[in-house]
């Protein structure tokens, strides 16, 4: 009896202290324990209302605005080329010249054939002579081309025009103005009609012809801005606009477009780069794209309130790889966070950082 009461007496007061223990830890607040987690320091940013730029990435090469084969159009040996490569040459300038020997002695032969059917047209428009000064002016025509004809004079005319061509051709021109690029042949060669001689590229306009997904072309139209970034160093940052839009879609499922480029004196044809077309959208609420974070395969974009952090689910809409629309869910002016939030919770303290930190 005695050792059970000691029992007792030893055991009743660790109960009531557990007891004590226990209803002082309930009745520490909630509050009390969030002030002991220690806040996350965040980075912020506005949420604005105002048009939002899609960005469409499409890289492809650089072209002259112009590119023109020069081609020759007789065979003979090539006596004369006049340029090289990378010079400049104006529309309608001599470039190289074919030996002409033999049209040259063509020409004079018709020469001769026209003054000879010249002569005999001459003779024989003396036995019509009441015909001709007749006041019948369509049967004066009518006698005068059977006259031309009987006496050799109109083949005469067709083969001096004849030589003369052939003459003109052993001449080869610049078709436009521009630099000569990819010469083909060397002076004393023998070419035959069809040769390609150099290629002529007008490079005062530079075009960037790239492939763009068929299902952005509804959001490009002609003058849209562009930036470009070719890939070569020390080009910089180009500017360019939408110049045309090829209406058929090839099998890849791509584009084509072209944007003229402006200011692109240091690049040349060939060049790879890569375009930004900016294709404005309707006014909606626009945020930086670190705002967002899916949480259970749902976009939510956490704001500020307070001190504390606020789960916001939204409805997102296009994203430009720097900002991305928010169609429902927050509204304009709110303050979001955009760092520190893949871990965030709601209703979680936070601090915001300064701009230097």
């Amino acid at each position: 009896m005695k050792s059970n009461s000691l029992f007792l007496l030893l055991v009743f007061p660790f109960l009531f202290s557990c007891e004590n223990s226990t209803e002082q830890q309930e009745e520490i607040p909630l509050e009390s324990m969030r002030n002991e987690v220690s806040a996350t320091k965040v980075t912020v940013a506005k949420a604005e209302q105002r048009s939002f730029d899609y960005l469409i990435n499409a890289s492809g090469k650089v072209e002259a605005g112009q590119e023109v084969m020069v081609v020759i159009e007789r065979q003979g040996y090539l006596k004369e080329l006049s340029v090289q490569e990378g010079q400049y040459v104006e529309a309608g300038a001599v470039i190289a010249r074919l030996d002409n020997t033999d049209n040259v002695f063509r020409k004079e032969k018709a020469l001769v054939q026209l003054k000879n059917a010249q002569a005999s047209y001459n003779s024989e428009k003396l036995g019509f002579g009441s015909i001709l000064e007749g006041e019948d002016q369509e049967q004066v025509l009518q006698l005068d081309e059977q006259l031309k004809a009987s006496s050799g004079l109109l083949s005469a005319e067709i083969e001096l025009k004849e030589a003369e061509l052939e003459l003109a051709k052993a001449t080869i021109k610049a078709p436009v103005s521009g630099k000569v690029a990819d010469l083909q042949v060397k002076p004393g060669s023998l070419v035959n009609a069809g040769d390609e001689l150099c290629e002529v590229l007008n490079t005062h306009t530079l075009l960037l012809n790239v492939k763009v997904l068929e299902s952005d072309i509804p959001f490009i139209s002609l003058g849209q801005t562009a930036e470009v970034y070719p890939v070569s160093a020390g080009t910089g940052t180009l500017s360019g606009k939408v110049g045309s839009i090829n209406p058929k879609v090839d099998e890849n499922g791509l584009v084509e477009v072209g944007i003229k480029l402006t200011g692109a004196q240091k690049l040349l044809p060939g060049m790879n780069a890569r375009a930004v077309i900016r294709a404005p959208q309707s006014d909606n609420v626009v945020v930086p794209k670190q705002a967002l974070v899916y949480r259970s395969g749902r976009p939510v974009v956490f704001t500020v309130n307070g001190k504390e952090a606020k789960w916001n689910y939204v409805e997102v809409g296009k994203d430009n790889g720097r900002e991305i629309e928010i169609l429902d869910g927050i509204k304009d002016g709110e303050t979001v966070i955009t760092s520190n939030n893949l871990q965030l919770g709601h209703q979680a303290q936070i601090q915001i950082a300064k701009e230097n930190e």
